[in-house]
C-alpha cells in the first residue's frame, strides 16, 4: 500500500503545487486525473523519489520512503514510466528490457514484451533507444520494459501521449496483462475517459487538494457529463 501522510510540495520558486495531500492506495488500477496544473505529474514524481515533499512522509507497505533515493525506490518496487519517455544513446532496445528484467532476456522474452505494445520485435530489438525513435515508439518501449519490471507499484505518467489510436487501444489489454503477472498497483496520470473507466479508483487533484477520492462509479459520474461527454470543469 502506498500513503501520503499530510505531503505538501513547493516548486523552487516557492509556488505551492500540493498542499497537505492524504492519500491511501491500494487497489488495482488507480487512476489520478484533474486539470493542467493540479499537481498530478507532481504527485507521480513524488512517488518515483525524483523530487521530495518539503513536508509530510510517504510511506510504501508500512515503510517511510520519503527519503529513499530513485534507486532504492525501484529495488523496493517501484516503477516510473515519464511523460516524456529518456533517451539512452548506445544503449539497445533489447538491452534495455534486460536491464529491467532484471535478468539477460533472450530475443523471444523480449520478442513477447515490444509485440505486447504493438511494436514488430525485428524491427526494434537492436535499435538504439536514442534519437531515432519517435516519442510515440520511445512511450510504448518504455511501457514493454516496465512491464518487464513486474513491480508491485507501477507508476505511468499519461501513458496514452503520442500514442496511436490502435496502440491506445491496446494499452487496456497491456495493463490487465501487467496487474495479472504481478498483483501490484498500476496508478495511471490520464485526462482519458477510456483509462479511467477502467480504474478501481481515481484521484481527482484541483488546486493542489484531493477534491474527490473514491470508487470509480462514485467519481466518475462527476466528471463526465452523461448528455454531452463534456468535462465538468467547475468540479475538478
Amino acid at each position: 500500500m502506498l500513503e501520503f501522510r499530510n505531503v505538501s510540495y513547493a516548486a523552487p520558486n516557492g509556488k505551492e503545487i500540493l498542499k497537505d495531500i492524504n492519500l491511501k492506495i491500494d487497489d488495482r488500477f488507480v487512476a489520478v486525473t484533474g486539470p493542467n496544473g493540479s499537481g498530478k505529474s507532481t504527485m507521480a514524481k513524488l512517488i518515483a523519489g525524483i523530487i521530495t515533499p518539503n513536508e509530510g512522509r510517504i510511506f510504501m507497505d508500512g515503510v517511510d520512503i520519503t527519503d529513499m533515493s530513485i534507486t532504492d525506490r525501484a529495488k523496493n518496487g517501484i516503477s516510473f514510466a515519464f511523460q516524456q519517455p529518456v533517451r539512452f544513446k548506445g544503449i539497445t532496445v533489447k538491452d534495455l528490457i534486460s536491464l529491467a528484467a532484471g535478468k539477460n532476456t533472450n530475443i523471444s522474452e523480449a520478442c513477447a514484451y515490444l509485440s505486447e505494445v504493438g511494436l514488430c520485435a525485428k524491427d526494434y530489438i537492436n535499435r538504439e533507444v536514442d534519437g531515432s525513435l519517435s516519442g510515440g515508439e520511445l512511450k510504448r518501449i518504455e511501457i514493454a520494459m516496465i512491464n518487464a519490471r513486474g513491480t508491485k507499484l507501477s507508476v505511468f505518467d499519461e501513458p496514452e501521449a503520442g500514442i496511436d489510436l490502435w496502440s491506445f487501444n491496446n494499452l487496456i489489454k497491456v495493463f490487465e496483462n501487467m496487474y495479472e503477472r504481478t498483483k501490484g498497483t498500476i496508478v495511471i496520470i490520464s485526462h482519458q475517459e477510456r483509462i479511467l473507466n477502467i480504474a478501481d479508483k481515481i484521484v481527482v487533484l484541483a488546486g493542489g487538494t484531493v477534491a474527490e477520492y473514491g470508487a470509480k462509479d462514485d467519481v466518475f459520474p462527476k466528471l463526465m457529463d452523461v448528455q454531452t461527454g463534456c468535462r465538468y470543469t467547475a468540479k475538478v
